[in-house]
């Protein structure tokens, strides 16, 4: 059995400061070795949950075992990744580890999206106490486009974290600090967060 742990620096937004926290990352195997191509598959995906679930994956655990038990193939790929308050289990079986891995990244993918858009949903139906509701308008005050985040300064001069996946019709490259936008802002779980931004046109 081999056991591999990586850690992965990303940014936790708490009002007026930043925090860096680690992803956790675990890769088991069982009666087989780890080939090069599936490690840095998996650190690819690694990196893409970090880029777009920074601040909800928390720990991720990938087991890879060779097995003869299974009628689909020798092999089992089975994802854990630990979010606040729960667990997402993805199992996968079959000949090839490669495309196992693929696969089971991609319903994992799917999985987390799913439940951040409840959480926003929850979220979203009360606004964040003492900011009006709807639109407010705001100017992008900082950027950290390789972390997937930034802030934006509202007209009373209250700071709003925003990740990329709130961005509805414009991309983290193409925005500047100083730029105008449209936001709508929710109480996430750190202080108030833009449930969505759109260029002021």
């Amino acid at each position: 059995m081999l056991y591999l742990n990586y850690g992965k620096d990303i940014g936790v937004f708490i009002p007026g400061i930043i925090r860096r926290k680690c992803m956790e990352l675990k890769i088991e195997t069982r009666n087989l070795e780890i080939r090069k191509g599936w490690q840095e598959k998996i650190e690819a995906e690694r990196d893409k949950l970090v880029r777009h679930y920074a601040n909800f994956v928390l720990h991720l655990r990938v087991a890879i075992e060779a097995t003869t038990s299974h009628k689909e193939g020798g092999h089992e790929v089975k994802l854990v990744a630990t979010v606040p308050n729960d667990t997402v289990v993805v199992k996968r079986t079959g000949e090839k580890v490669r495309p196992l891995l693929i696969e089971a990244f991609d319903v994992l993918g799917l999985q987390l999206k799913e439940m951040v858009r409840k959480r926003q949903n929850k979220k979203g139906e009360k606004s964040f106490s003492g900011l009006a509701e709807g639109n407010v308008s705001g100017v992008i005050k900082r950027l950290y486009p390789f972390e997937s985040y930034g802030f934006i300064a509202t007209g009373n001069e209250q700071e709003v974290f925003f990740h990329e996946n709130a961005l509805k019709d414009i991309s983290m490259e193409q925005l500047n600090e100083g730029d105008s936008v449209l936001l709508s802002i929710v109480e996430g779980d750190k202080g108030p967060q833009a449930s969505w931004v759109r260029a002021d046109k």
